[in-house]
């Protein structure tokens, strides 16, 4: 799911994005930083994913939820949802965290 904001509304994607509780992943293999956010706080997965790009005043949020660790080799890389109940509803507290900023 993207959600897209305002650069003016929101101020610093990055700080806004942590600010929502996500903190920095840097994947070695696919060598990009992209924001994570645990769905339980008992465990790693599943797991709220935001990759963050910057389209001059505006920031796009690309938001998924991983179920599971990433698999390579010629399976998929993860088994995001990018749509359905708890994706519509983590992008809901995101979009009020817009009105906090």
């Amino acid at each position: 799911m993207k959600l897209k904001f305002s650069k003016v509304t929101i101020g610093n994607p990055v700080t806004f994005i942590r600010r929502c509780g996500y903190g920095e992943y840097y994947d070695r293999r696919m060598q990009k930083v992209s924001y994570m956010k645990r769905a339980r706080m008992t465990n790693m997965f599943p797991r709220y994913h935001v990759y963050v790009a910057e389209h001059g005043d505006e920031a796009v949020f690309d938001l998924h939820l991983d179920q599971k660790r990433p698999s390579y080799g010629n399976e998929t890389m993860h088994s995001g949802e990018y749509e359905g109940g708890a994706v519509e509803r983590e992008a809901q507290r995101i979009r009020a965290f817009v009105s906090k900023v």
